[in-house]
C-alpha cells in the first residue's frame, strides 16, 4: 500500500464568516466597498440592490431569493420575485455576492472588488457561510488544468459541515 503525505495548501487563506466580530462595522465597511466600487465604474447602486447587499451582509448565511424577498415586501421595498432576483444579479455580476450552488441561495462577498477564487464552507444546521480564498496556481486543480491545456473559466468549491458554534452545541 502505498502511503502518501497529506498536501499541505498555501494557496487558501483563512476564512470570513465564522469568526466573532464587530458586525455593524463589517456592514458599513463593506457596503461603502460596494458604493465606491459601483462609483468608480459608474453603477447604478439603486436602493433596492443596497438593501439586499445589507440583507445578505446581516445574517453571515446563504439566503434564497424568497427569503430576501419576504423581507423586502415586509420593509415595503418590493414584493415581486424580480426585485430580489434583479438586485441579486447584479450584486453576484459585479462581484459583491455570491451564488451558493449547492443551495440556490446567495451570500455577500467577503472580498468585494477583488478578483478571486472563492471557496465556502457552509453550516448544514444554521446555514451560515464562510467565504474562504483559494487559488489555481499551486493546486491539484490548476495543475491537472495545465498538464492537459485545460483552460478553467469557472470554479465552485463549497464544503458543508457544522460552523465552530453548531459543533459545540452538537458536542
Amino acid at each position: 500500500m502505498t502511503q502518501t503525505t497529506p498536501r499541505t495548501s498555501p494557496q487558501i487563506a483563512p476564512s470570513v464568516g465564522f469568526d466573532r466580530h464587530d458586525h455593524s462595522h463589517c456592514i458599513a465597511d463593506a457596503v461603502q466597498a460596494a458604493e465606491d466600487l459601483c462609483a468608480a465604474q459608474k453603477l447604478n447602486f439603486t436602493p433596492a440592490r443596497r438593501r439586499v447587499l445589507e440583507i445578505l451582509l446581516e445574517r453571515h448565511r446563504a439566503m434564497g431569493a424568497y427569503d430576501i424577498l419576504e423581507i423586502l415586501a415586509a420593509e415595503g421595498l418590493g414584493a415581486q420575485p424580480p426585485v430580489a432576483y434583479r438586485a441579486l444579479d447584479f450584486l453576484t455580476s459585479h462581484g459583491l455576492a455570491h451564488r451558493i450552488e449547492r443551495m440556490n441561495a446567495y451570500t455577500a462577498c467577503a472580498h468585494p472588488g477583488e478578483d478571486h477564487v472563492p471557496a465556502f464552507l457552509i453550516c448544514r444546521l444554521c446555514k451560515a457561510v464562510a467565504e474562504a480564498e483559494t487559488g489555481l496556481e499551486g493546486g491539484r486543480l490548476g495543475d491537472a488544468a495545465r498538464a492537459t491545456g485545460f483552460v478553467i473559466e469557472k470554479v465552485v468549491v463549497e464544503a458543508e459541515g457544522l460552523c465552530p458554534t453548531c459543533a459545540e452545541a452538537e458536542a
